[in-house]
């Protein structure tokens, strides 16, 4: 295919006469994985019809855009990317402050040097990542659940590779929207890579070939009580208390509640702890993907007992109609939890119960136990992302579209970027009575 003619010919005249070499050094510096990828990259340049950025990337490292870079989740993936030097980061806030203090620490750990950029997820558009050079962009600026996909489709505009960390259920199934356009535009946009669906898809994938078919999967998260999440993070909880959801239970789709189906659980060492329902991709996902499914249930759990029983009697009033949703109580209740901070712990859990019938014929239950120590739990959402870009950077990713992180990377890849983490796994088959507790309350 030849056009880079004509395409360079259209970035020099968006360029200063007095650098007119920009254009060249842009398609140059990035290693595309090949000629039509390089020209479509052109071609979004000139159809953003911005001016040709001067700052391009730094020799041949993958240039990677991570918005909300200072945030609980992104500063952990700026950070384990950086511990590589095939990546050349940008990171992107609303603030600067907030952004040089993170660059600073990044620095200070890993000696990488990285660029800032003051940008707001709600409103970039395909030119200003253009302009920044950028060949993927990790949205990690969150919440999810009310959002739209402005900067999914911006990146996919500037011919960028695209992925969020979103665990809204609505957000992640149906991101298949833009599959067409991120087809068209050579690049892979996907969402959900986070604990769920992203590593909790990955576990089920890696275990699948034990069983001859799969009846029931009992998925779980209880973070320490010391992660310190923001207002925002905060608002999206308390968001899904009390609100009505779908979940396939016992061969039928019942609505259940959030914060509701209360249950003690056990996360190994990490002991055991309250669980409720919450609303995830892997509700729908797991179904679609798998018609013999009968029950996909997913709970998740605060370590401080009093304010998850809170969150539960609280579910009541907002199911009963009494109070409409306990989101704008995000500050005052942030502010309670850190006050009681040195209640709890550091350490998290994540568990995945697969049940079925074993290759064997016989019923074959098994349990994955994820638990994080030493304050390392909120790498765990990190994981899955950092695993996509470095298959990226490396070209071994070459699938393209716009798809839900559903079993997109394998367990193996994932736990790979968790080496040097207080994060150990394990799995071991588990007695394989069918369990029935906790759908009641």
């Amino acid at each position: 295919m030849d056009g880079s003619g004509e395409i360079l010919s259209v970035l020099r005249q968006r360029c200063p006469k007095r650098d007119q070499a920009a254009p060249q050094r842009l398609l140059d510096c990035v290693a595309f994985d090949d000629q039509t990828e390089k020209l479509a990259y052109g071609l979004r340049i000139v159809k953003t019809r911005t001016k040709c950025p001067r700052m391009v990337t730094q020799g041949r490292r993958f240039p990677v855009l991570i918005v909300g870079s200072a945030g609980a989740f992104g500063s952990k993936i700026s950070m384990l990317l950086a511990q590589s030097d095939a990546f050349d980061l940008v990171l992107a806030g609303r603030t600067r402050k907030s952004l040089e203090a993170h660059a600073e620490a990044l620095a200070r750990t890993t000696g990488q040097q990285a660029r800032l950029a003051v940008l707001d997820a709600d409103r970039a558009l395909a030119g200003d990542l253009v302009q920044l050079g950028v060949r993927l962009v990790i949205n990690a600026s969150g919440p999810y659940q009310n959002g739209h996909y402005g900067l999914a489709r911006a990146a996919i505009d500037a011919a960028c590779h695209y992925i969020d960390l979103a665990d809204a259920r609505a957000f992640v199934t149906d991101f298949s929207a833009l599959d067409a356009a991120a087809r068209t535009a050579g690049v892979l946009a996907i969402s959900g890579a986070s604990s769920v669906p992203g590593l909790s898809s990955a576990v089920v994938a890696h275990h699948r070939d034990a069983f001859e078919s799969l009846e029931a999967l009992d998925i779980a998260i209880s973070p320490g009580n010391s992660f310190d999440p923001g207002v925002a993070t905060v608002a999206s909880v308390l968001g899904g208390v009390g609100q009505p959801m779908r979940m396939l239970l016992d061969g039928g789709w019942r609505t259940v509640f959030g914060w509701q189906g209360l249950r003690r659980r056990s996360f190994g060492a990490v002991g055991r702890r309250w669980v409720g329902y919450v609303d995830v991709p892997d509700l729908d996902l797991f179904p679609a993907h798998d018609a013999r499914l009968r029950t996909v249930r997913f709970q998740a759990g605060l370590e401080v007992s009093l304010f998850h029983l809170g969150l539960w009697a609280s579910s009541s009033l907002v199911r009963s109609g009494l109070v409409r949703s306990l989101s704008p109580l995000a500050s005052p209740l942030l502010a309670v939890k850190r006050s009681f901070g040195r209640l709890g712990s550091d350490r998290g859990g994540m568990v995945v119960e697969m049940r079925g019938t074993g290759r064997d014929g016989g019923p074959k239950a098994l349990q994955w136990m994820l638990l994080a120590r030493s304050g390392h739990g909120p790498y765990v959402p990190a994981l899955t992302s950092v695993a996509l870009a470095k298959r990226l950077a490396c070209g071994a990713e070459t699938r393209r579209g716009a798809l839900p992180c559903y079993g997109f990377s394998s367990l193996p890849e994932i736990l790979a970027v968790a080496e040097g983490l207080d994060i150990t796994c394990t799995a071991h088959e588990i007695p394989s009575r069918r369990e029935t507790g906790g759908d009641k309350l």
